[in-house]
């Protein structure tokens, strides 16, 4: 293995190489010049970090996301869980409901976007608004969207977590008096994390990323309030005259944040199976 191992990874790397580590190395050069194509890129140093950070705009997408973010993961998670409990107990045509669960997952972003647009504002209309009147609506509409797709999936990587699970320990803490909560505070979260830490970075990351929906579902309005880090970083970068450094800036920084949550949640769940 260790003679041909070079010759078997060539392919994969050259693959990984030419599709991610060149064009990676570009947009970091890039962020730091003034340029509308790669040939006539200007050096400008830290100037487009500068003003991607004095810019409203990013700065009210980069707090929009991660409140979003940090709503999303929650509910996602907590209600996911919910139904995988639910799901995993000897009850009649559990398999149907694990299929229509996981459904929505299998449908586009864009699709979404645009049929969850239609259902909030048909409700909307009755009260003679619709989404874009007030970036609330678009931030709850987004949540819903977004556990409406990502919690089926998250619920079978829940159920596989569960059913892992041996009995004999529930039946001995039953045994041992324990309550339902204490069961479940004391064993089959425990037991249950290494599922928790592949949800938690599915649901984390797939929130900070989110963009086909954001288009379709709100487009940014209004006035922008609801546009998250990826359209705005889109925005920055197809729909203003000379930003496009601002918006590789603006990619650059986002791909630092991502990199650094998922990273540190990881080590904090990591560290939690260890402990468990």
């Amino acid at each position: 293995m260790k003679k041909y191992f070079p010759l078997f990874v060539l392919p994969t790397l050259a693959a990984f190489t030419a599709a991610f580590i060149i064009p990676f190395v570009m947009g970091i050069y890039l962020s730091f010049n003034k340029f509308t194509t790669v040939e006539n890129a200007k050096w400008v140093g830290f100037d487009n970090y500068v003003r991607a950070f004095s810019n409203k705009d990013f700065l009210n997408a980069l707090w929009f996301t991660a409140l979003f973010t940090v709503v999303s993961v929650v509910t996602v998670n907590v209600f996911a869980f919910l139904l995988a409990s639910a799901l995993t107990r000897a009850v009649k045509g559990t398999n149907i409901f694990r299929t229509v669960f996981f459904m929505p997952n299998l449908i586009g972003g864009i699709v979404l976007g645009y049929i969850w647009n239609l259902i909030i504002n048909g409700v909307l209309n009755y009260f003679g608004v619709d989404i874009s009147y007030s970036a609330k609506y678009g931030f709850w509409g987004l949540v819903i969207l977004t556990n409406w797709q990502l919690i089926g999936y998250m619920m079978v990587i829940y159920i596989a977590g569960l059913q892992n699970i041996p009995r004999d320990l529930g039946e001995a803490a039953e045994i041992d008096g324990a309550t339902p909560w204490q069961t479940m505070k004391n064993v089959t979260i425990p037991m249950l994390m290494p599922s928790i830490t592949i949800c938690t970075f599915l649901t984390l990351t797939n929130s900070f990323k989110l963009f086909d929906q954001n288009l379709a579902l709100t487009a940014g309005a209004p006035a922008r309030k609801t546009a998250m880090l990826a359209l705005d970083i889109y925005n920055t970068f197809y729909g203003r005259a000379g930003w496009q450094g601002v918006g590789q800036a603006k990619a650059v920084i986002f791909f630092a944040i991502v990199a650094l949550i998922a990273f540190a949640q990881l080590k904090i769940t990591g560290s939690r199976e260890v402990e468990s």
